[in-house]
């Protein structure tokens, strides 16, 4: 009998067209690919998860110059998590403040499987970022699964309304999600997102408690709810034609 494992891999061949990174122990990898403004919150993010902080690797991308001191390279964290069809890994490649000096080589994007783009919903400037990122995402990655996260919900002072924010439902393959690092809220929805897409699986879902480490703020629960209606509603609105930021 096939188990469902075995039937996640197929999957994603089928969906991708081309083999599936695996490692030694049989586990499917992806490459998904972090990008966003400096300061959104990205490192963060991804040092969350307790593999991403203690399994990260350093890869460097070509050789450039500066007059200051600046990390060069990628560092990619393997983020591991149980789900109902197996265990998966996704190697997400973060910039490490690499974006501050100008734009990102291909050799960041290519190969990538998803892609996370962040802003911080306390800068609507970031928010405005987010076209051009898309943009150089997708030149080189055509039609993966993106999910578009706005960080920092946490914060009282919200720039960057649920209403102003209508990129994702402009362009196709593409999920929105409120997030906040430091109190690990939704941190899990748009990795659950991205393996539905991949497999084609909407019964897709985490099992047990995914590693992350102890959460710095708290987020006020009925603001969250009131975020979360404000976003269904601005789903079933009208699309405006030009962005209100």
């Amino acid at each position: 009998m096939v188990s469902d494992y075995t039937l996640f891999l197929f999957a994603f061949f089928d969906q991708q067209q081309q083999n599936p990174n695996v490692n030694n122990d049989g586990v499917p990898q992806f490459k998904l690919v972090l990008v966003g403004d400096g300061g959104v919150g990205k490192t963060t993010f991804v040092k969350r998860h307790k593999s991403g902080e203690f399994e990260k690797k350093y890869v460097v991308i070509g050789k450039k110059k500066l007059k200051m001191t600046a990390t060069l390279g990628v560092e990619v964290s393997p983020l591991t998590f149980y789900t109902n069809l197996g265990k998966v890994i996704f190697n997400v490649w973060d910039t490490a403040g690499q974006e501050k000096f100008g734009g990102l080589r291909d050799g960041y994007y290519v190969g990538g499987k998803a892609a996370i783009i962040m802003f911080d919903v306390t800068s609507r400037i970031t928010y405005r970022s987010v076209s051009t990122w898309h943009r150089d995402l997708t030149r080189v990655c055509e039609n993966i699964p993106i999910v578009l996260c706005g960080n920092k919900v946490d914060v009282k002072d919200r720039k960057v309304k649920p209403k102003n924010i209508v990129f994702h439902r402009k362009k196709p393959n593409i999920q929105y999600y409120d997030i906040s690092a430091k109190s690990n809220y939704n941190f899990e929805k748009p990795f659950l997102w991205i393996i539905r897409k991949l497999t084609g699986k909407q019964n897709a879902k985490f099992i047990g408690e995914t590693a992350l480490v102890p959460k710095e703020v708290e987020v006020d629960a009925g603001l969250m709810k009131q975020y979360e209606q404000e976003i269904i509603d601005a789903e079933n609105a009208p699309l405006p034609e030009d962005d209100e930021i």
